[in-house]
């Protein structure tokens, strides 16, 4: 079996790779196991150390790696480089925290001593997605290394050559060999590894579909997942927001990795008092972003990473106009070569429209309009997903209030872009998935919470 690396810009097929057979997996499974056994036992700071001159090689290549994100995902070269930066910048966070995270919790008990301690699991399977494709694996990487564990990776199948280099990464870094591992398999492949008992636990980051075939196998194998799934994000624009910068960031939180993140803004749901204005002010911005070959500097926004994707996401925009959405900007699939997609905005959004009721990956804004403050709650709360969300309004006491207590989503904004950080735990509710990544409860998801008593 093969693999390809597919330009989206152009078509182009950059280079095939053999697929490893199911018994090459699974001995790379049994090696990852035997680094761990050895690599459970080093220090912290040995750990630490192996982290930072990881990101110490990220920051020196950002260059480099940025040229292959844009080669295989379309992702523009000075995304690609901040990209690569925040990388490192998760290496070095978990390097100066992981040991305090992870240091033994005393607790009272009369007993003569007692405490929790938290211990490696073992080799842990991290099942990644093409739209962030360094970001993501260094996500659930940096912590679950410092925590001990060792890592094997099932990359999405379009970036392979960014899964190498990752590895490659990390070997240069000074990890001790097969702690961290890449398997060039496919989607069916991974049942099996799931299976393989050495196994103890999954991250995943991708579609529902996959999030539940993944819950059902581990679910069967009794094992710890950790699921970060899609999201429907909604931006509430409420009637006293500052419209002007509002309309900004919301374009931004669209248009973001030509709209291809689970956290980008998907439903902007404005007061129908601010209904008019916001469409112009979101046409203006998003019809200024330049889009167009990857590789140059100057470029916002590149292709979409593949031309299915192009595909569905344009069967959603003609779809929801055929049912009576109204287009502002946009929604031409152009013709030639690449995966391109133009900055699109459709308004009067209802129920029922692929818009309103399907997570769209792709640079396509979809406008629901509220009555009131009450309708834009119910409104965003009146989907599967839980990911993240925004809120904008002059009331930064009624924002907080909204965003902390009113919104059904595992991240929430006031008057900014929904983002991730390495000091803050990521993840979502319903259909989004559970478990959390990033910060000390991340790094806590594939320890072994031990309870120590001494009498």
């Amino acid at each position: 079996m093969k693999m390809q690396s597919i330009n989206p810009a152009t078509g182009e097929v950059l280079k095939e790779y053999d697929e490893m057979t199911p018994q090459e997996a699974q001995a790379a499974i049994q090696r990852s196991h035997r680094a761990f056994l050895d690599w459970r036992n080093a220090g912290f700071r040995e750990r630490a150390d192996c982290l930072r001159r990881a990101a110490g090689i990220l920051r020196s290549k950002a260059g480099d790696y940025a040229g292959l994100m844009a080669l295989e995902t379309g992702k523009p070269v000075r995304d690609g480089r901040a990209e690569a930066e925040k990388c490192a910048w998760a290496c070095e966070y978990f390097a100066d925290n992981g040991e305090r995270f992870l240091l033994p919790e005393t607790i009272d008990t009369g007993a003569g001593k007692s405490y929790v301690t938290f211990m490696p699991l073992g080799v842990i399977l991290a099942v990644m997605p093409w739209n962030y494709p360094f970001w993501q694996v260094f996500r659930c990487a940096a912590p679950a290394l410092m925590a001990g564990n060792t890592i094997v990776l099932k990359h999405a199948s379009n970036v392979p050559g960014c899964a190498l280099a990752i590895e490659e990464i990390f070997r240069n870094a000074g990890f001790p060999a097969n702690v961290f591992s890449t398997l060039l398999i496919g989607s069916s492949q991974v049942d099996a590894i799931i299976e393989n008992p050495l196994v103890r636990g999954v991250s995943l980051t991708g579609s529902v579909a996959a999030g539940r075939s993944v819950a059902r196998k581990a679910g069967e194998m009794l094992k710890k997942t950790v699921l970060e799934l899609g999201g429907s994000d909604p931006y509430l624009v409420l009637a006293d927001a500052d419209l002007k910068p509002a309309a900004a960031v919301c374009a931004s939180a669209r248009l973001i990795n030509c709209g291809q993140s689970c956290i980008a803004a998907k439903r902007f749901i404005v007061v129908r008092s601010l209904k008019d204005d916001f469409e112009r002010m979101l046409v203006e911005q998003m019809g200024a972003v330049k889009t167009g070959d990857p590789l140059q500097e100057d470029t916002i926004m590149g292709p979409m990473a593949r031309l299915d994707l192009r595909d569905n996401l344009h069967r959603q925009v003609v779809k929801s106009i055929e049912m009576g959405a109204k287009l502002l900007l946009g929604g031409v699939a152009p013709e030639g070569r690449g995966a391109f997609y133009p900055p699109t905005v459709l308004t009067d959004i209802s129920r029922g429209m692929p818009m309103y009721d399907e997570e769209s990956f792709g640079p396509a804004a979809a406008i629901i309009t509220a009555e009131d403050e009450e309708e834009a709650i119910r409104v965003a709360n009146e989907t599967s997903f839980g990911l993240g969300a925004a809120v904008f309004t002059r009331d930064l006491a009624k924002g907080e209030r909204i965003a902390a207590g009113e919104v059904e989503a595992g991240l929430c904004f006031v008057n900014s872009q929904v983002k991730s950080d390495p000091r803050l735990p990521f993840g979502g509710v319903k259909d989004s998935g559970y478990g959390r990544e990033l910060s000390g409860f991340g790094i806590k998801e594939f320890v072994n919470i031990k309870t120590v008593v001494v009498v």
